[in-house]
């Protein structure tokens, strides 16, 4: 066989396999990508949950009667997280006092290995106190990322152990009903934001 006829022959078996991969394949299942299953086509449930922050358990339910913001991510995300958890900041400036009472806001761990309580508790607020630092074991955490639609995978380290945790981007906006009403993508606006929230505290009685 000649060389051209070889080269053909390579072109031909990269093509094919190619093809493989956007239609056939799937990645692997498991505890770690448990919320994998959990396709943005699917319209996410939302509900109710229990998560630990430094100073102790955290229940979704306890907040009934005040909108929730939630988002997933991991204090040694280098921009996307900083990015988004920046622009809740600055939403949640935007806000009168009386609103922002109405309103609690929580960073939810995606990397429970590194980040643990004491690490959450300094990083989170940092951005604004209203945002609090919480996270599980993996499979809680799992479970509940499955149930908002949000995705995540540990990449693998590198020779120094550091990783990095691809996931997906949205401000979850939960209204005081405890249902899930909003789910912002990446690069939201603050006034968008602003606006979500406002639309739940309007459908909401003030205490």
């Amino acid at each position: 066989m000649n060389r051209r006829a070889l080269w053909i022959l390579l072109c031909v078996g990269l093509a094919a396999l190619l093809a493989w991969l956007s239609f056939a394949w799937q990645p692997p299942t498991g505890v770690a990508t448990l919320h994998n299953s959990a396709q943005r086509s699917e319209t996410p449930t939302g509900g109710d949950f229990t998560l630990y922050s430094a100073d102790g358990p955290v229940a979704l339910a306890d907040y009934r009667g005040k909108v929730v913001l939630l988002y997933f991510g991991y204090t040694f995300c280098p921009d996307v997280c900083p990015t988004s958890l920046s622009v809740i900041a600055q939403a949640l400036s935007m806000l009168t006092a009386g609103e922002l009472e109405r309103v609690s806001s929580f960073l939810i761990s995606v990397d429970p290995e590194r980040d643990t309580m004491a690490v959450l508790k300094a990083y989170a607020p940092f951005f604004h106190p209203n945002i609090v630092g919480i996270s599980g074991s993996a499979y809680q955490v799992a479970q509940v990322a499955r149930q908002y639609g949000a995705r995540y995978m540990k990449q693998k380290p590198d020779s120094d152990g550091r990783y990095a945790v691809d996931h997906s981007s949205y401000t979850y906006v939960i209204g005081a009903d405890g249902k899930l009403a909003a789910s912002l993508p990446y690069a939201s606006p603050p006034q968008h934001i602003v606006d979500a929230i406002r639309a739940q505290l309007g459908a909401a009685p003030a205490n």
